[in-house]
């Protein structure tokens, strides 16, 4: 696998929920007992004192939160208490607990918002910490960057998720395809979409997609045009580059796709919650898909990097960062958790066991990888690909009805939009 593209320097903005509750004067602070240690004097291991720790996650990750959480309870003096927050509350949520002084001991952040949460000083800083850690250089950079300001790192990487190319390894025997060989460009993904839809299978389609759900297109078509040398953004995160001509040959073979009948219906509707659905259920043939729900497939799967229009591959490096909030006044101890999720008993023996990503490089190819060649393949790319960073991109790619999804629509549902003008739109957005 290539690397496809540098990360971005911009910041993204806050979701409208937490602007409209964060004030300028929310400040970082030190979160610090009185003459207790704090995070950088907490040592390379942080404090175990029997402490109880508070913790917020979004719901998307609370299976990996729970197994973290529970194998430190189970080896720690300290306890965690970990609160699950459904996903589309956790941006007010967060944002009324910064406004208030409320916010948990530790708090995970999907990696849209860890620039801006950052630079609003709802992370205490963990520069000392981190430089501390002997295995600083294998730790994810696209994590760690996201969530570094003026060169101090303020979170770690808690739950790494990669958009891959998964394949129903049966339904292409079914088709006539080959089960061990991934497609290796976007014309060959088309094609064994096709050769699976010309089964004629009940209920079984070539392929899906989220093409109501901005942030599904970002994870997964993203990488496509990466994988194509193409740029979606400018290098500041202030132009979009989505007319471009490799973006037009990911448009082109979409919306063949789409009026050949090979795509889902439901794709054409569908905003996020269910769009990973019908490959779980063993309905579609390969799809651009999220890596952690490889240990949730009940089938005989392949796994890859998404495939550009002519070769190569990449991956969106989506997920979750963590770290210790302005609020704690138990940062030593939150240090101590910290640590040892990086650790390799957390990273090998809770994640890995899980199929889960691990956010260290020098773990990629661990004992639980080596049984299964997959795990090997989804932790190499993740030190591989690219997380996009923009100023307004959530308004821009992610929100209902962003000038991104009316792009994608036009050229893929309705054949029928004026490219350059969508362009213009979500540049627009971008520069407010």
């Amino acid at each position: 696998m290539r690397r496809t593209l540098g990360r971005r320097t911009a910041l993204r903005s806050l979701a409208g929920a937490l602007a409209a509750v964060l004030t300028l004067g929310v400040t970082a602070c030190t979160g610090d007992d009185p003459g207790g240690p704090g995070v950088a004097e907490a040592g390379p291991e942080g404090v175990d004192d029997g402490s109880e720790l508070t913790m917020w996650t979004r719901a998307p990750l609370e299976k990996q939160a729970k197994l973290l959480v529970d194998a430190y309870n189970a080896s720690h003096q300290n306890t965690v208490k970990l609160t699950v927050v459904p996903n589309d509350d956790y941006v007010a949520k967060v944002g009324a607990a910064a406004g208030s002084g409320g916010l948990p001991d530790l708090f995970a952040a999907d990696i849209v918002y860890v620039p801006n949460w950052v630079r609003q000083g709802l992370f205490q800083d963990l520069s000392t910490n981190v430089d501390g850690l002997s295995f600083k250089d294998s730790i994810n950079k696209g994590h760690l960057s996201a969530g570094t300001m003026d060169g101090k790192p303020h979170v770690l990487p808690f739950v790494l998720d990669l958009s891959m190319l998964f394949w129903n390894k049966q339904l292409f025997r079914d088709a006539g395809l080959d089960p061990e060989r991934a497609p290796a460009t976007l014309g060959e993904y088309a094609a064994a979409a096709k050769a699976i839809q010309a089964t004629k299978k009940a209920g079984v389609y070539g392929t899906a997609a989220g093409l109501n759900c901005g942030g599904c297109l970002v994870f997964t078509w993203f990488p496509t045009i990466w994988a194509g040398g193409g740029a979606v953004l400018s290098e500041d995160g202030t132009e979009a580059k989505l007319a471009d001509e490799t973006a037009q040959r990911v448009y082109r073979t979409w919306r063949d796709l789409w009026q050949s009948g090979a795509v889902l219906p439901a794709s054409a509707g569908e905003t996020g919650p269910t769009w990973t659905a019908a490959f779980t259920e063993g309905k579609v043939g390969l799809m651009f898909y999220p890596a952690t729900l490889l240990s949730s497939t009940p089938f005989d799967v392949g796994v890859a990097g998404i495939p550009g229009p002519d070769g190569g591959a990449s991956t969106f490096v989506g997920g979750d960062g963590i770290g210790v909030s302005k609020d704690s006044k138990k940062s030593a101890q939150a240090w101590n958790f910290l640590s040892w999720m990086m650790s390799e008993q957390a990273q090998v023996e809770v994640l890995a066991k899980n199929k889960d990503v691990v956010s260290r490089s020098d773990l990629a190819n661990n004992r639980y990888a080596a049984q299964d060649p997959r795990l090997v393949t989804i932790n190499e790319v993740a030190g591989q690909g690219d997380t996009p960073v923009a100023v307004n991109f959530q308004q821009a790619f992610n929100a209902p009805g962003s000038p991104w999804l009316t792009l994608v629509r036009n050229q893929v549902l309705t054949g029928n939009g004026d490219l350059g003008k969508d362009n213009a739109e979500i540049t627009g957005v971008l520069r407010q």
